[in-house]
């Protein structure tokens, strides 16, 4: 059994993703005259939202305004637009039978961090939430992923982190866990397998079918879909 599995927020336990790119195309409307391509914004999922701001902004001063516009926006059509994937609670449940912990790392702020698993139904499901604001250096650096492993007092060599993004990859591979690649969510399947996870999980459950014992002695167990 796993001592401990991390999951990535959006588009690995809650379908946001429509949420995320409603928000951004009203804020880039707002501030640019015409919303920027869906195209665009997918490729930066993942990392926090100042960051991506900072990535379509001409200044850093735009960049703060556009936040301020999304966090407005999204307030008011956050709660009707979020829910978890199919199976999240009772995958959740299961692996807290098994005696794992519980992490969510994720790029998103605490308050709406845990506004989205409350609305998910999941915040009570979870030992443990690492937001971006909790460290100095977020996803795709391995920060988030190590405080979660000293938190939880776990060893990064029997904690799969779940993930859609290669952000995620990368986070945890910086932080020494196997990885796991998300296909349920928005990315280019390509881009996670290049990333070369332990593991390529089809859909949520999937989670529950794999293991540390599935891991090669010296060396890291090639991408597999149970």
């Amino acid at each position: 059994m796993w001592s401990g599995v991390f999951f990535d927020l959006d588009g690995t336990l809650a379908d946001t993703v429509e949420l995320i790119l409603k928000c951004f195309r009203f804020t880039t409307k707002k501030h640019f005259g015409q919303a920027l391509p869906d195209s665009d914004v997918l490729a930066t999922l993942g990392i926090p939202l100042p960051v991506q701001m900072k990535g379509f902004a001409r200044n850093d001063a735009e960049a703060e305004l556009m936040r301020q516009t999304f966090i407005a926006y999204q307030d008011t059509v956050h709660d009707e637009m979020v829910r978890s994937f199919p199976g999240a609670s009772t995958v959740l449940a299961a692996l807290r039978k098994r005696g794992t912990k519980i992490a969510v790392v994720t790029s998103k702020r605490v308050g709406i961090a845990r506004r989205t698993l409350e609305c998910c139904g999941l915040w009570e499901a979870v030992d443990l939430v690492v937001c971006a604001n909790q460290v100095r250096l977020p996803k795709p650096h391995p920060e988030s992923v190590n405080l979660a492993l000293s938190t939880l007092r776990l060893e990064p060599d029997n904690v799969v982190f779940v993930g859609d993004s290669p952000f995620d990859m990368q986070a945890g591979k910086g932080a020494g866990t196997r990885t796991a690649a998300a296909l349920w969510g928005p990315f280019n399947p390509e881009e996670l397998l290049a990333e070369e996870p332990d593991f390529v999980l089809e859909v949520l459950r999937d989670v529950l079918e794999i293991s540390p014992a599935q891991a090669v002695a010296g060396g890291r167990l090639p991408p597999v879909t149970p």
